[in-house]
């Protein structure tokens, strides 16, 4: 008989849902910021801005709707 070592880890344990082709693109995008621009907040939103990677509703990331989408996705 064999067992699942432990601790056993899902790293999507948290996941409900597929990703959206938005979450993807922000995904990718932010790693390409944190690999390039910083890893501050205001590094952040200036990177996804100069990308043109747009908040939800189509406006320029601000750190306060960055906070905000950031804990609607649950990151």
């Amino acid at each position: 008989m064999t067992t699942a070592p432990w601790p056993y880890l899902d790293v999507h344990q948290s996941r409900t849902h597929e990703p959206t082709p938005y979450e993807l693109k922000l995904a990718a995008t932010l790693e390409e910021v944190f690999t390039k621009d910083g890893h501050e907040l205001a590094d952040v939103v200036r990177g996804l801005n100069a990308r043109q990677v747009h908040a939800p509703a189509g406006a320029p990331w601000t750190e306060e709707s960055f906070r905000t989408e950031m804990k609607r996705l649950g990151a």
